[in-house]
């Protein structure tokens, strides 16, 4: 961009950025993150380089100067721009520089040309209002004061001047270098950036009414000699400089212009007080300024006063006559209509519409904000796990690896059985590995197949897995039969040779429902098709213009899609004709390009580079090609074209390409957004290329959706790809649909070629011994904690004491069920403690004593006053066993003897 005192870019209203280019662009403003020219709304206003843009007021309009002015008006973001523009208005004084809109009247504005300010109302295009007092240089800046009777300018010739439009009053001062100048809101006082004599930056206010001197200056250092930008907020006396002597943001690219966002469309909540957008080379970065409050999520009014709304107060023609009306100002709330009410929560600046403490008296014309849009479609894939099977399962100790195999060519190629490596010895040799005998590699004498000249592809026969053809760079195509069990000698004469392409061969692909049907493209720009079972070429295909990146079969096998270096992408009918029955844009790229057909097929997903080199995916209707892409995903900037890997069961589509550590995982869907980005695999080292296993070989019990081979450069590792389930002991028939059994063929090559079609039937992935998860019974949500009701929750007394009584109990046992240790003990006989009246006290006082004790035993009570009291006299003894004794406890009763010689 061109150095210039002019902003290069703004900021309108209803918050779409218009971008300094030489045809104007027009975006949203909620767009934070890589963008390209097509995410831009071109505006293409003049023929000549785009000079100054500024922003309607009150209104979804665009304008732009450079030797006329021209109004457009701006459509939402989803909406296509217009083609024309609405209002051209022809000031015919040169170049034009300027355009100031006025701030209360609609359709006013002032346009300043190289010497000389106008005065425009939109709806007269014929003449201005009025042409204010010639300047004596080039005229530098314009701006209104707030209440719009005022007009400011500063000039090349060193002179600030005052208009009053309507009294043509100019009052001026002289000033030192070029300068810009500001009115601060709607008071007397003129803000102007320039230099001082030391070109030195500098900032001064000015008194409008005593233009001699001015009321007070601020040094901010020297520069390169650009002119500082100054923005104002209209509702305070906040200044924002790009280099501010109050708050510093150093930024790490020069900046090329600043716009302000208005004021509504602030975060209020976080007490956000001001935001800018700095235009650099290559971004747009929102810087942002916040007061620090301790109350968060509360609308403080104090930074927040009334500020102007963006309804006109009058139009042109009143304010000419005389008027004064002001704008009704928007009190106390964030408010707008803008797309950028509802960004994604993972904005750098989330925009707040609505405050909690929105008055009653906001002006009910105001619009509500839109309520936030529904979460995007994801995929039940999203965390989809990539995993390396254990090292016992891997082909180790791998030597000769062929890495330069062309990039049309996968690198190599697997079956159920086994897998083909290209080795970089002489002679074409492919090593043939059985995957039921993994582990370490022989060091030397491993046998090969020989094809004697490079190898450019090859690929295994889908419907038999002995089957190998081998394309090579003498134009020939060699089929090779792998004995069972793999091979134990070198082979070296192939089972036929296939001759007709006259130049070196990219690559070769099976016929998906016919047996012994080959495709193959070569470098003399033809496709041509052929019957292995009797070795003859059957069909040339045509219209090329440079090299076939790839092809590949639609599933019903009707059709070939190529798609070309020469930047086109092709469907053939190879039954009905040799051209191409639709054609339409591929990729931008001439880096190589690949193609699969998704969705039943609906579309194409072609995998190329765009004109950056990054590589992208791109998705085509089959049915429109010429209508052009409709979605494309960007991955990553890399050499390697990403290999697509497509399962039809599930939509998913796997990519990798040659020297990658990383894995791509897309859900594609048949709407939009087309497609969704799944977790990605990645690899401790590079791989030389993957390839995948028919989905019979997936583990159901481990929820395993494909299933593949690695190749590094000294191994291959079986891959497996898992979706994370919690209830794995049932059949994920979600995940699972009946496949199509596509190793086996529906009908032969001659069958195909008169004009039948054939169809795979389907088998179920189901074990016997598992039940589908859709028909497994509802697990029972058990709370792990009570709810809070439960523990606050008012109790009774008598609750809480048998609730301490049955804890108690719990705690210490049921005494009442366990036997006391003296209830075993053997009693003595009857007649050695009862005796007669006649004994003598000791006796009876002892008598007593294993009486009262066999009476404790009983009742498990303890009483000291009956022993006490008992130990005196036969009648004290007596009178206790025949009354009930009231210095023992209330809840204990005396045994007659009869009760105790029962007991």
């Amino acid at each position: 961009m061109k150095n210039s005192p002019r902003p290069l870019f703004l900021l309108h209203q209803t918050l779409q950025l218009a971008l300094y280019i030489r045809v104007g662009s027009v975006l949203p403003a909620s767009t934070q993150t890589q963008i390209c020219r097509s995410d831009c709304q071109m505006v293409k206003h003049h023929s000549r380089e785009h000079v100054s843009t500024a922003p309607e007021s009150n209104g979804g309009e665009l304008y732009t100067t450079p030797a006329d002015v021209k109004l457009w008006r701006v459509c939402e973001p989803e909406q296509e721009q217009p083609g024309g523009a609405e209002v051209t208005l022809c000031p015919g004084e040169g170049r034009l520089e300027l355009v100031a809109f006025h701030p209360t009247s609609s359709g006013l504005l002032a346009v300043g040309s190289t010497k000389t300010a106008q005065l425009w109302d939109t709806s007269r295009q014929q003449s201005p209002l009025a042409a204010l007092e010639p300047h004596g240089d080039q005229l530098q800046s314009l701006s209104w004061k707030q209440d719009g009777s005022l007009l400011a300018s500063s000039c090349k010739d060193k002179k600030l001047r005052v208009f009053d439009p309507r009294a043509q009053l100019t009052p001026g001062l002289q000033s030192n270098k070029d300068s810009r100048i500001l009115w601060i809101k709607d008071s007397d006082h003129i803000l102007t950036t320039g230099f001082d004599q030391m070109r030195g930056r500098e900032v001064r206010l000015w008194d409008s009414r005593k233009l001699g001197s001015s009321l007070g200056s601020a040094n901010l250092g020297t520069s390169n000699g650009s002119v500082l930008y100054s923005l104002l907020l209209s509702h305070s006396y906040s200044l924002l400089l790009s280099f501010s002597p109050v708050s510093h943001c150093l930024t790490d690219a020069p900046t090329r212009g600043v716009a302000m966002v208005p004021k509504l469309a602030l975060d209020v909540l976080s007490c956000e007080v001001m935001r800018v957008l700095q235009l650099t080379d290559s971004f747009i970065v929102p810087i942002n300024y916040h007061v620090p409050r301790k109350s968060g999520q509360e609308f403080h009014a104090d930074l927040y006063p009334d500020t102007l709304g963006r309804t006109a107060a009058m139009s042109a023609a009143e304010w000419w006559k005389g008027g004064e009306k002001q704008e009704a100002p928007v009190r106390g709330c964030s408010t707008s209509s803008s797309p950028l009410s509802s960004p994604s929560s993972s904005l750098r600046s989330k925009i707040t519409l609505l405050s909690p403490s929105l008055p009653p008296s906001l002006p009910p014309s105001l619009p509500r904000s839109p309520s936030p849009p529904p979460p995007g479609p994801s995929s039940k894939f999203r965390h989809l796990q990539g995993a390396v099977l254990h090292r016992d399962t891997h082909f180790t100790n791998l030597k000769g690896l062929n890495l330069t195999t062309p990039g049309e060519c996968d690198g190599f190629c697997a079956n159920r059985h086994r897998v083909a490596v290209p080795l970089a010895t002489a002679g074409g040799q492919i090593a043939i590995f059985e995957l039921s005998q993994a582990g370490k590699l022989a060091d030397t004498g491993l046998p090969t197949i020989q094809n004697s000249v490079n190898v450019a592809d090859f690929s295994w026969d889908p419907f038999n897995s002995h089957r190998l053809v081998v394309a090579g760079d003498d134009a020939k195509i060699r089929v090779w039969q792998v004995p069972e069990g793999g091979l134990t000698e070198t082979l070296t004469e192939p089972e036929a040779i296939l001759q007709g392409h006259t130049e070196k061969i990219y690559s070769v692909k099976f016929h998906p429902l016919a047996s012994g049907l080959l495709a193959s493209s070569s470098y003399d720009q033809t496709v041509r098709l052929w019957n292995l079972e009797s070795g003859d070429e059957v069909k040339a295909l045509r219209g090329h213009q440079d090299q076939i990146f790839g092809m590949a079969w639609s599933p019903d096998g009707k059709l070939l899609a190529t798609v070309c270096k020469d930047g086109k992408l092709r469907i053939y009918d190879p039954r009905k004709s040799a051209d191409p029955v639709q054609e339409g844009a591929g990729p931008e790229g001439h880096r190589g390009a690949r193609v699969v057909w998704v969705c039943d097929g609906k579309y194409l997903m072609v995998s190329g580079f765009d004109s950056r080199s990054e590589r992208t995916l791109y998705l085509h209707s089959a049915e429109s090609l010429s209508s052009g892409a409709i979605a494309s995903a960007p991955t990553d900037v890399s050499p390697s074209t990403l290999i697509p890997f497509y399962d039809p069961d599930t939509s998913v589509v796997i990519l990798t390409g040659k020297g990658d550590t990383r894995v791509y995982i897309f859900e594609i869907v048949p709407e939009a957004p087309y497609f969704l980005e799944c977790a990605s695999f990645n690899s401790s080292e590079p791989h030389k290329g993957l390839a995948f296993l028919p989905k019979t070989e997936c583990v159901v019990q481990e929820v395993e959706v494909a299933r593949g081979l690695r190749l590094s450069k000294t191994s291959i590792e079986p891959v497996v790809f898992r979706v994370p389930r919690v209830r794995k002991e049932f059949f994920q028939d979600d995940v699972y649909p009946d496949t199509a059994v596509w190793w086996e063929s529906s009908l032969t090559a001659s069958a195909w070629l008169a004009g039948s079609d054939g169809k795979h039937h389907s088998i179920s992935l189901k074990p016997k011994d598992m039940t589908p998860v859709s028909e497994a019974p509802k697990e029972v949500q058990v709370r792990k904690y009570l709810p809070s009701s439960h523990y606050l929750e008012e109790k009774t007394d008598e609750q809480k004491k048998d609730e301490l009584l049955s804890a108690m109990i719990g705690k210490l046992g049921n005494m009442d069920d366990n036997p006391l240790p003296q209830e075993s003990f053997q009693g003595v006989e009857d007649d050695e403690w009862v005796s007669d009246t006649h004994t003598n006290t000791n006796v009876h006082t002892h008598t007593h004593t294993h009486t009262f004790t066999h009476a404790l035993v009983s009742f498990r009570v303890t009483s000291v006053c009956c022993l006490a009291d008992q130990s005196g006299s036969s009648s004290s003894q007596g009178a206790c066993w025949t009354e009930t004794c009231h210095s023992c406890v209330p809840l204990m009763r005396p045994m007659s003897k009869e009760h105790l010689s029962n007991a």
